[in-house]
């Protein structure tokens, strides 16, 4: 007998197909919000019209701008961005960019509400429970030009530039109160990124399939979105104006992040890919398209029935999961081993012991008791 509770994220709308620009002023207008601090990829905004389009659309709605986030949104680059929102007297936050803008609108919001405006002051709203938080009263529309799906979560991962450790903030208002969809303003986005980060929503359908705690919710979705990103991944490569090919990817992502936003636990590819991501600079994909199939390989002899589900979704009944992913890895020209990524033999001890401290790898669906374990995974993906 299933047991479990789906709770549901406190986002109102995903619109889809539509330009930004116009769904935005709809979104504003919807919200009655009158001060929009934008948060943007600062290489769309030099190198493209996309913000402009924006801007003018918003007009004297919008208040200030903060194009400076770097990859994997470290703590010094929230608290630029905070304080510039505080000083504007920002009452919504929109982000167009990828996955660490809007981390880095997740993690401002937090600072917004409760008055936090240095580096260290961090560390009074990290891995604290939403009850002993101020809840944020400033909160986001999310303009997605990656596909990796943070926008659908209520979690941002922020790192520790004295650690190098990528921490999680957490409340459930950090989920944006609506997400547009828009596949025209992806063309901008360079495509080792947009498919890398497509293999990131893949990682987020496969563990949330092959989880010990997967539920038929999060399945029906987990599914149809490893269907959809599966087959029009290699749309998007072939072609990179195929914009139906980047609408499915878009909504496939959507659909991936339907276990992780129900509660059910990522596994190892996703905390192992943490600690790579914030101790080696991997960028956020690139971990997915390095781990996921070893994690499947190593994890099979637990959940075979569950690996045979992600083989069908992906057009391969019968056959072994790792090597359908690894094989679709390759066909889109990712990385596929650590040393593609630089990361050699000699860092796996500090990796294994870092990732027994993430929050996956201890409810990885084959149990990882130890260091030793995650070593082994480590090897197989050398």
């Amino acid at each position: 007998m299933h047991q479990g509770r789906v709770v549901f994220g406190a986002m109102d709308e995903v619109v889809f197909g539509r330009p930004a620009a116009e769904a935005i002023v709809e979104q504003l207008d919807r919200l009655k919000a009158a001060r929009a601090f934008l948060m943007v990829s600062g290489t769309l905004n030099r190198e493209t019209d996309e913000i402009g389009k924006i801007r003018r659309a918003l007009g004297a709605r919008c208040v200030a701008m903060f194009d400076a986030m770097p990859a994997h949104t470290p703590r010094s680059a929230v608290i630029a961005a905070a304080n510039q929102a505080r000083a504007a007297d920002a009452d919504i936050i929109i982000t167009v960019g990828g996955g660490s803008i809007t981390d880095g609108a997740k993690a401002v919001q937090l600072c917004l509400a409760n008055d936090v405006n240095t580096v260290e002051g961090i560390d009074a709203v990290r891995g604290q429970g939403s009850g002993s938080l101020a809840a944020p009263t400033v909160r986001q529309i999310s303009v997605p030009t990656t596909i990796a799906g943070g926008e659908f979560s209520s979690i941002a991962g922020v790192t520790n530039e004295k650690t190098r450790i990528k921490e999680g903030l957490r409340h459930p208002l950090l989920m944006p109160r609506a997400t547009i969809l828009d596949p025209w303003l992806s063309v901008h986005t360079p495509e080792w990124l947009f498919l890398s980060t497509g293999i990131r929503a893949v990682d987020h359908c496969v563990e949330g399939i092959c989880s010990r705690e997967a539920h038929p919710y999060g399945d029906a979705q987990a599914l149809k979105g490893l269907a959809m990103l599966t087959e029009a991944l290699p749309r998007v490569k072939a072609d990179s104006n195929d914009i139906d090919a980047r609408m499915d990817c878009q909504i496939g992502t959507w659909l991936s992040t339907g276990p992780l936003a129900s509660g059910v636990p990522m596994g190892a590819s996703h905390g192992i890919g943490y600690v790579l991501g914030a101790e080696f600079d991997v960028p956020h994909g690139y971990t997915s398209c390095v781990m996921l199939p070893s994690v499947m390989r190593w994890n099979k002899p637990d959940n075979a029935e569950r690996q045979a589900l992600v083989a069908a979704a992906m057009g391969h009944p019968g056959e072994d999961a790792g090597d359908v992913l690894d094989n679709f890895i390759r066909g889109l020209g990712m990385p596929h081993s650590l040393q593609d990524v630089r990361v050699g033999p000699e860092h796996f001890d500090r990796i294994a012991q870092a990732a027994m401290a993430t929050p996956w790898v201890p409810r990885n669906p084959r149990r990882i008791e130890d260091p030793s374990q995650v070593r082994e995974i480590l090897l197989m993906a050398a």
